[in-house]
């Protein structure tokens, strides 16, 4: 089938979707969920063969491999969603006019979202149970590399929908495997409503450059923990180790570091200590080097660096008035943080940090649909069109206008 083929079926489909009741997709998410427990050794077992076949090395394995916990994990974030309300016809606002008609702003589904991605197919289930609840139908493009699993999983989701009487045609998933049938994808206008990409800078980029669909923007997440000089030390490095070591491969893991200079001369050694010994590499500017040996040289090009790797680097400031600046300027505007027991500055940071997410005193392992309340997330968003942060059901919607009136006309 080709990508314009599956596209229409979604289209197709969308209406059904976006016409249920709130009852009718809870009873779906129910339906995903269980399929995913039930159907767990089969997807298992497929998600082995993508895992021992992909050679991008251990990050991409971590990204990609599913196990019991996680698979039932994603099956409770999809069950999470059926608590939330449906945002689908919520009035924003309403409001007369002078003419005596009524307006009211009204959510409503996007349509059809397109979901290009990498390596995560957990992502899949994430999606589908998101369109479901938000009333949209779905396009997933998966990377080669997952291939077997989203299979798997789309095919255990619809095949629960299909017996529990709803046409699953709404949920549909490009396998073609090129480069060219990517950008074939971002160029679906009229289909597709939407494209959302997850995943690195370059697969972003591409749907930036190739898409003729509009484009929701996730970023990759250079993100930054920034310890003040009146920082605990006892909080910091439970915050630093979790924000680095929790799991390395995703976006919310910190990758820089910023310490304030009399911070860093009293405890850069207790610092070093706790991330050497998780096997963080470290890189920083010469006045870190100064501070600890095991700290080597940094280029330029490391203070804006993604590792998703044990590797992070350390940055000096004189001061708030100097991490600010430094953390604007190389960040990828995701999520920052920052440890004080000065209220003013911590506040301060929250207010000037110009990031989708900002914490005082918590990690950037936060930054999360699921951990938000969301039931699970689209990807997180750090443009300001729209959506910003992790996207959950009101992001997957718009809005339209609704107006009643009782005969005017126009003067």
């Amino acid at each position: 089938m080709t990508i314009p083929e599956v596209c229409r079926l979604a289209k197709e489909g969308a209406h059904t979707i976006a016409y249920s009741t709130e009852e009718e997709k809870n009873k779906m998410l129910t339906l995903a969920a269980d399929a995913l427990i039930k159907d767990s050794a089969k997807i298992i077992a497929e998600n082995h063969e993508d895992v021992v076949t992909c050679t991008r090395g251990a990050q991409f394995q971590d990204r990609l491999m599913l196990n019991e916990q996680r698979i039932a994990g994603i099956a409770e974030g999809l069950k999470k969603l059926i608590a939330l309300p449906c945002p689908v016809g919520e009035v924003i606002e309403r409001h007369t006019a002078a003419s005596g008609i009524t307006i009211e702003r009204v959510r409503v589904p996007f349509g059809v979202i397109g979901i290009v991605y990498e390596s995560r197919p957990n992502v899949t289930a994430d999606a589908i149970g998101l369109c479901i609840k938000s009333g949209n139908a779905v396009v997933l493009r998966g990377s080669k590399d997952a291939l077997r699993s989203n299979i798997a999983i789309v095919t255990s989701i619809k095949e629960a929908l299909k017996a529990g009487g709803f046409d699953p045609s709404f949920i549909q998933l490009i396998t073609d495997k090129t480069r060219e049938g990517a950008h074939e994808f971002m160029r679906q206008k009229g289909l597709i409503d939407v494209l959302i990409p997850r995943g690195s800078k370059t697969l972003i980029d591409s749907a930036l450059e190739n898409a003729t669909v509009p484009v929701i923007e996730t970023g990759t997440g250079n993100c930054h923990i920034y310890l003040e000089q009146s920082a605990d030390i006892k909080k910091a490095i439970p915050i630093l180790i979790n924000a680095k070591t929790q799991r390395t491969s995703v976006c919310n893991a910190a990758e820089s570091l910023v310490v304030d200079r009399s911070f860093a001369e009293a405890h850069m050694k207790e610092i070093c200590d706790a991330l050497t010994e998780k096997q963080v590499e470290l890189v920083g500017d010469a006045e870190a080097c100064a501070l600890d040996g095991r700290i080597a040289p940094a280029t330029e090009e490391d203070f804006y660096t993604e590792y998703n790797a044990l590797k992070m680097s350390v940055k000096i400031v004189s001061g708030i008035d100097e991490a600010i600046p430094f953390i604007n300027e190389h960040s990828t505007s995701h999520s920052e943080a920052i440890v004080t027991e000065d209220e003013a500055a911590g506040e301060r940071f929250l207010r000037e940090i110009d990031s989708a997410c900002v914490y005082k005193n918590a990690s950037t392992r936060f930054s999360d649909g699921f951990e938000f309340g969301f039931g699970a997330e689209m990807g997180i968003s750090t443009q300001k069109l729209h959506a910003r942060g992790p996207m959950g059901l009101r992001e997957l919607t718009s809005y339209k206008f609704v107006i009643r009136g009782s005969g005017q006309t126009r003067a």
